[in-house]
């Protein structure tokens, strides 16, 4: 059997199946959909932000099928469509706020390291989950878009659009300015929204465990930032691992991959699958991972690694559908029915929860971009 560290699968797998996008594709489609800002005040560039981010939740989960997640024609019993979409418009609050941090930033009014990251993460979190009865259906999204939504403000406000190169390094610099405080809000925020039994142990570096009673204290007294935590998760974590290399696959596969279903098909719903799938087929779901490795394995990073050497198999399918055509082919509209069927069949342990926190986060950034469908 294929056995790598979690740091090589991703490699192993990003090597395998990078596709040679087109930069004439993606610079006619920004073309093609460019909206008029320059003329946005403030307010309106917070507005705009906060609408990016709800649409692209909300459109993240409406995607059908996507195989293993809640949809439109697919519920789990104890969680609902309709609680995505409820949370998907509870975010927004947390979201204006993070716009309006990142404009003031912009203007030289508060400094990165006062923009309280973790607190917005938190709150963010808890109005999530104030919202419905559906329990945890956001926490990723909430991590990944808190970053994104200040950079995107403070991009807009110092250069007038969103272009991708600044946007990027605007959330290095947020991550990078965070703070102890920060990771003792995320902490708080992670133990709220996961429960013991799911997450595994970790704290085997100088983070310490979420559900270490004294963690917050040994945050502020080793001087722990947000980014020394994400960085040290970005092993055996996707989403932490987005978050210490500026977003890498929202922006550079995700992102491009939408552009590029979008362009050739004209379908939001299509675009917003083969995102789904370009991504689970070129990096192991770590959600997935976690949930099945954590059974035999307390480590989390052992247990990920367990997990994904187990669950090799979906990343295969997924590929194997995009390769049938995905939602443009008869063929593969069956296989991915067939898929989803099987997914939810294994269990919740099976819900690629993880890459459909990055299609959403892909989703924002084209939406900050003028996407129109």
């Amino acid at each position: 059997m294929l056995r790598l560290r979690c740091g090589e699968f991703f490699d192993y797998f990003r090597s395998w199946y990078m596709e040679d996008y087109s930069e004439k594709v993606i610079l006619d489609f920004i073309s093609y959909i460019r909206v008029e800002l320059r003329g946005l005040t403030a307010r309106g560039v917070v507005e705009y932000v906060r609408r990016s981010a709800e649409l692209a939740s909300a459109l993240e989960v409406s995607g059908w099928p996507k195989p293993g997640n809640v949809h439109r024609f697919r519920d789990r019993n104890d969680v609902r469509f309709e609680h995505f979409i409820a949370g998907s418009i509870a975010l927004g609050r947390s979201i204006g706020i993070a716009a309006l941090k990142g404009v003031m930033a912009a203007r030289g009014r508060l400094h990165l390291s006062k923009l309280g990251v973790g607190r917005l993460i938190r709150r963010a979190v808890i109005d999530v989950i104030s919202s419905h009865y559906g329990g945890n259906t956001h926490l990723g999204v909430c991590l990944l878009f808190i970053p994104l939504s200040i950079a995107a403000a403070k991009t807009y406000i110092e250069e007038g659009g969103f272009g991708a190169e600044s946007l990027r390094r605007n959330i290095d610099d947020i991550m990078r300015s965070t703070t102890p405080i920060d990771a003792v809000e995320v902490y708080r925020a992670i133990a709220m929204a996961s429960p013991p039994h799911r997450m595994g142990r970790a704290g085997y570096g100088r983070a310490p465990d979420v559900y270490d009673k004294d963690a917050g204290r040994k945050i502020l007294r080793d001087g722990i930032t947000l980014y020394d935590v994400m960085f040290e998760s970005s092993f055996y974590d996707s989403i932490a691992r987005e978050l210490v290399t500026s977003m890498e696959i929202s922006f550079e596969v995700g992102f491009r991959e939408l552009i590029e279903a979008f362009e050739s098909t004209r379908d939001i719903n299509t675009a917003t699958v083969h995102t789904f799938l370009r991504i689970l087929s070129m990096f192991p779901d770590t959600f997935i991972a976690r949930s099945v490795g954590v059974k035999n394995e307390d480590d989390i990073r052992r247990a990920v690694e367990v997990g994904i050497a187990e669950t090799l198999w979906i990343s295969m399918e997924a590929r194997r559908i995009l390769d049938m055509g995905g939602l443009t082919t008869e063929e593969g509209r069956e296989a991915l029915w067939k898929f989803d069927e099987k997914l939810h069949s294994l269990g919740r342990e099976y819900n690629p929860g993880t890459t459909a926190d990055l299609t959403a986060s892909s989703l924002m950034i084209a939406l900050l971009n003028g996407l129109k469908f």
